[in-house]
């Protein structure tokens, strides 16, 4: 049975937007020049990074899709968060030294200094147009989704007002104001998912009374090879090419490490972002099961709401609930922001510009955030596009995305004879594959595609064409690399240095083993910790 907001609970929402505009506005940085203003300073120190890292990444789709996958097909929709810690312990220990060093603004920017601007800029660009569509309208979708649950707030409504709110300490604050709001916000939105689960648990009966109702194959998080969703293949072989994207080579989350006081608070906060990963799935997909459990008639992605929604979470702690599923939306939505704003201003204006003051800088980077948020604004009416399985949906575009620009940045890290045309030829045409299965897709999913012959490209899992998209780039790579001569030894190049001394760090005595003693014994156990996991629900 729906409950209705109470005026404890208004209130409750109300000091949380105040407290967030506080903090945004009133605890930001004077924003001296484009350091500041995209990289707070490069001054953030490892729990600020842990918990911001998070908080970008854990958003709307997070809370409606995990749950309502859970609803739908049980545990395994989990599999992507647990992938990431694997990724983020590769981040912490190899990838975010090399960037650091690099001193590098932007992801795109590493491109630069490995290959040419072309591939900064075309990767730029990419990333700019990903974010839209993949990030914010996907994020803006999935809170309307909530908010006309409670509220009755059509998804323009709710779009809008999220929109402004999350722009007026954007604007104003800069990435400062950002990850500062973000601690707050995602240790809000932890306590939130905590307070669902732990009332709707007890509502069910526990994890037996959970067990007892729902089948066993809830509970298995690897499916059979067929599985249209989460093939077992896929996920060991597939999931892993879209996690190395998001975590190491999107600007979107590597902004928090490019920002880091120092290599060491980048890699403490990362290790603590790991540990993190592991709550999605029993504060978000838990959820899911025990929603479909309670209530049969469930679809899908109205489990969460229909949980927040319900008498099973009592006043006040129903406010602070939806308090959290709005931090998860702000923060996500301002990084985002602040994202296609740093792109665009360090990437296109900057290099054409190099003469301009500090002061127009900044007020670019300003200008760019606030036409960004305008921008999203025209392009609300579009979000009903959205397919209704919001985390499947999310993951299979990015799948179509992600396996070109991991290629590229892998083999850029790890090979000399990858030259500039042969990395950006094979990103071109990658993603062009890409683009065409997704408007493919699109085409036959609204009975548009017709022709049998396109069907097997069409139809082969996402994850599994994920894997296809690789190897293809990854043989374009080397193709154009190595059969044509287009590869050039990069014997002088500064990334090589670095990559050099990043592995021969520790014969040289660089990392000294008994200072980062801690961070490998919790780096090991999230990994066994994780495995565990898999272990217990096989």
């Amino acid at each position: 049975m729906q409950t209705p907001i109470t005026f404890i609970d208004g209130i409750i929402i109300l000091l949380y937007i105040v407290a967030v505009l506080a903090i945004g506005l009133f605890l930001k940085k004077n924003d001296k020049d484009i350091t500041d203003y995209f990289l707070a300073g490069r001054n953030l120190s490892w729990f600020v990074i842990g918990i911001s890292l998070f908080a970008t990444n854990i958003s709307s789709e997070h809370f409606i899709g995990l749950a309502g996958g859970g609803a739908s097909r049980g545990l395994a929709i989990a599999q992507f968060e647990l992938i990431a810690i694997f990724f983020l312990i590769i981040l912490s220990w190899f990838i975010a030294p090399i960037y650091r060093q690099s001193e590098i603004m932007t992801t795109p920017e590493f491109l630069e200094k490995r290959f040419d601007s072309a591939n900064r800029k075309f990767y730029s660009a990419l990333s700019i147009f990903t974010y839209i569509f993949t990030k914010i309208l996907v994020t803006l979708f999935a809170g309307g989704i909530l908010f006309n649950k409670i509220f009755g707030w059509s998804i323009f409504t709710s779009s809008v007002i999220i929109i402004l709110l999350t722009g007026i300490y954007t604007v104003v604050g800069g990435f400062s104001s950002v990850v500062r709001t973000q601690v707050f916000q995602g240790i809000l939105l932890i306590l939130g998912a905590f307070l669902l689960t732990l009332f709707s648990l007890n509502e069910v009966g526990g994890v037996s009374g959970l067990t007892q109702r729902l089948p066993s194959d809830y509970f298995q998080m690897f499916k059979d090879i067929n599985d249209p969703d989460f093939p077992w293949t896929g996920i060991i072989f597939g999931a892993p090419i879209i996690a190395f994207w998001y975590w190491c080579a999107d600007h979107y989350m590597v902004q928090r490490i490019l920002s880091a006081k120092s290599i060491e608070h980048a890699r403490i906060g990362t290790i603590i972002t790991s540990f993190l990963k592991i709550l999605p799935l029993f504060l978000l997909v838990i959820p899911g099961l025990i929603a479909v459990a309670l209530f049969p008639e469930v679809k899908g992605d109205e489990a969460y709401p229909l949980l927040v929604s319900s008498e099973i979470i009592p006043a006040g702690i129903k406010g602070i609930v939806i308090s959290g599923f709005l931090a998860a939306v702000m923060s996500s939505l301002s990084a985002s922001f602040n994202s296609i704003a740093a792109l665009y201003t360090i990437d296109f204006y900057l290099p054409n510009h190099k003469d301009s003051s500090e002061r127009t800088q900044v007020l670019v980077g300003r200008m760019a955030t606030i036409v960004v948020i305008f921008l999203v604004i025209l392009l609300v009416p579009f979000i009903k596009l959205m397919n209704s399985h919001i985390y499947i949906f999310l993951q299979s575009t990015q799948a179509f995305i992600s396996a070109p620009i991991s290629a590229v940045f892998l083999f850029g890290f790890l090979l000399k004879k990858v030259d500039a045309k042969s990395a950006l030829y094979s990103l071109i045409i990658g993603e062009f594959i890409g683009l065409l299965r997704f408007i493919l897709e699109f085409l036959f999913n609204n009975g548009m595609l017709l022709n049998q012959f396109l069907l097997p490209f069409v139809k082969i899992n996402y994850l599994h064409f994920t894997i296809f998209l690789f190897l293809f780039t990854s043989f374009m790579i080397f193709t154009l690399s190595y059969v044509f001569h287009l590869g050039k030894e990069l014997q002088n190049s500064n990334i090589y240095v670095l990559l050099n001394s990043n592995y021969t760090s520790m014969d040289k005595g660089v990392i000294n083993i008994s200072k980062v003693r801690v961070q490998i014994l919790f780096s090991f156990l999230i990994v066994v910790l994780t495995l565990s996991i898999w272990y217990l629900f096989i």
